[in-house]
């Protein structure tokens, strides 16, 4: 195992994969992958509705509380954030990952690969237009580059914490 963690071409591998994944994704409508019934069966009993009823706010124009969307929209809005969050960091992590190994200059290899994934990220925005049932959102876009940004912040931390050790 050790060997494909020091291997780049593993981590942009890992890249195009997600960005594959990613593509399948948006070419589907938001009845295909929504999760609502499965989350009306597993959160049947609504836990901690009373603690969520108290949070509102308005992203891309639209309210979002237990009040406006319901409770088990509301939290599927939750988890469709966190997977665009969870993607992107993912994919800028690969980015980052693969490329300095390669490059060995890792503020350089932060910027391309922070705008790798943002650039994607525009790209998949563009792709949902196309589709019919979806929504595209510039607000996901910098949602998914922030998650992408965050990667990379981490891994020059960790890289600048393994000079200063040594």
């Amino acid at each position: 195992m050790k060997k494909y963690l020091k291997n780049s071409n593993f981590y942009i591998l890992i890249a195009f994969l997600i960005m594959a994944i990613l593509f399948y994704s948006s070419s589907q409508t938001y009845e295909q992958q929504s999760q609502v019934g499965l989350l009306g069966k597993l959160l049947s009993s609504h836990p901690f509705e009373e603690q969520l009823k108290g949070i509102s706010f308005n992203y891309a124009g639209d309210e979002v509380s237990i009040k406006a969307k319901g409770y088990i929209k509301f939290v599927e809005f939750f988890i469709r954030k966190g997977a665009h969050f969870g993607t992107y960091f993912l994919l800028g992590g690969s980015w980052f990952l693969g490329l300095n190994l390669k490059m060995k200059q890792p503020l350089l290899v932060g910027v391309v690969a922070w705008l790798t994934a943002t650039g994607y990220a525009g790209l998949d925005e563009f792709h949902q237009m196309m589709t019919g049932g979806r929504t595209p959102l510039f607000q996901d876009v910098m949602l998914d580059s922030i998650g992408a940004l965050t990667a990379v912040v981490i891994c020059l931390v960790v890289i600048g914490i393994k000079k200063l050790r040594k």
